[in-house]
Order: C-alpha cells, then sequence, then structure tokens
C-alpha cells in the first residue's frame, strides 16, 4: 500500500509515520508513506500558496495551482483513490478504514488556514473524510490517523489478523476488558475466571463482559 500526502508540512507526516507500527511497516516494505509538500510546486516566485478569499471573510485560503501541478506530480496507481481531510466530510469509520485498505495507494489531501479552493476538491478528489465533529488547524493529523487506521489493516502489518478482527468495533461490540500482572494492585483485582485456565469460561466472561460495556458506553452499536 502507497500513501502519498499533500501537505504544507510534511515535517509532521514524517515523525508521527516513522513511529510504532506504522514506522515498523514501512521498514518492512509493507508500505510506505510519502509527504510531498505542496509549497515546491508553487508558481509564485515567493512561492506563496495561499490568497485571500473571494467575496471576502476572515483567513487566507490554500490556491488551487499548487494543489492541483503537486497531485498531477504523484504516479498514479489504477487502484488508487484521492480523499481531502475534512470537517465537512463524511466521518471516518472502520467499514471506510476496511474498504480503504482494499486500494495500492491512498493520496490525501491535507488543508490548512480557512482550507482550500473548492476547486482542487472538485478536480483532484474522489472523496471527502472526517475524523470527527470537531475542527483542528491542518489536516495533517486526520492524514495520519486515516494512515494508522487503514494501514493495520493491511496484511502482515499487524502479526495477526485476529489483532483487529476481535477488537473494540471491528467485531461489532466495544472490546472486552483485559488485565496482565500483577494480579491485585491498589486493592483492584484480576476477575478470578481469568486466572483459573478454563477456556471456555473465560470466552463466555468476556462475551458477557463486552456486551456489558458496549451497552453502557455505546449502545448505539447495539
Amino acid at each position: 500500500m502507497k500513501f502519498d500526502v499533500l501537505t504544507l508540512f510534511p515535517g509532521l507526516i514524517e515523525q508521527v509515520c516513522a513511529t510504532s507500527i506504522v514506522g515498523r511497516a514501512q521498514q518492512a516494505g509493507t508500505l510506505t508513506v510519502t509527504p510531498h509538500n505542496i509549497r515546491d510546486y508553487s508558481a509564485d516566485k515567493f512561492r506563496r500558496v495561499d490568497d485571500t478569499p473571494y467575496g471576502g471573510g476572515r483567513g487566507m485560503l490554500m490556491s488551487v495551482q499548487p494543489i492541483f501541478d503537486c497531485h498531477k506530480a504523484i504516479a498514479k496507481n489504477e487502484r488508487s483513490r484521492t480523499i481531502y481531510m475534512s470537517p465537512t466530510g463524511a466521518v471516518l469509520t472502520q467499514k471506510k478504514a476496511a474498504e480503504l485498505a482494499q486500494l495500492d495507494q491512498i493520496i490525501i489531501l491535507c488543508g490548512h488556514y480557512e482550507g482550500v479552493d473548492r476547486r482542487a476538491i472538485d478536480l483532484i478528489c474522489d472523496e471527502e473524510l472526517s475524523i470527527g465533529d470537531y475542527v483542528l488547524t491542518g489536516g495533517e493529523l486526520p492524514a495520519c490517523v486515516l494512515i494508522d487506521a487503514v494501514g493495520r489493516l493491511i496484511p502482515d502489518v499487524l502479526s495477526d489478523n485476529v489483532c483487529h478482527e476481535v477488537e473494540s468495533i471491528s467485531c461489532g461490540m466495544l472490546e472486552f476488558p483485559q488485565y496482565t500482572r500483577p494480579a491485585e494492585f491498589m486493592g483492584l483485582t484480576v476477575p478470578p475466571v481469568l486466572t483459573e485456565g478454563n477456556h471456555k469460561q473465560i470466552e463466555q466472561w468476556r462475551n458477557k463482559a463486552a456486551l456489558e460495556l458496549t451497552r453502557r458506553n455505546r449502545p448505539d452499536l447495539l
């Protein structure tokens, strides 16, 4: 899987995606994350990438030309999709992440300032996605969230497919509570059933605990 990110802050993308599981997957060659600096494609002699919006308003808007030319310079795969990270987009879900994981390439446009010229979205983007009902200062962090959510579903990125098949949301409920040593800490103890070695009873306890947790925290999933 190839992730190409159109951004004004390539260092932020590099720093986040060089760590943890995504970083190890890049080292193994299972996926690649390549940031592209939109500013490098500005036709302005001062490398400006923004301007005041028509009709007035506060803030600056990212210009269409550098974005369009940056996108044009990226080698496209037949199974690729370009996504604009925006609070006006559909909310990213686990189902959407699984759908995107079937592609060979995802190109992500990161907005900044007051957003981007709508023509850039209309010309290059296949869809818009949001990571939640709130606004951030730019699209870089949402892009990293998308890369992490999709990247971990790529075969061989995690140690075993079961890692993402029986976890919260993926399995249709929230994941059951988990514990490790010590068996007692600050007066709180591990449920005895987990220490007794009866795998059938453990499975029954986990199913019941997952159902109770989902009913309490996310009844909408039921």
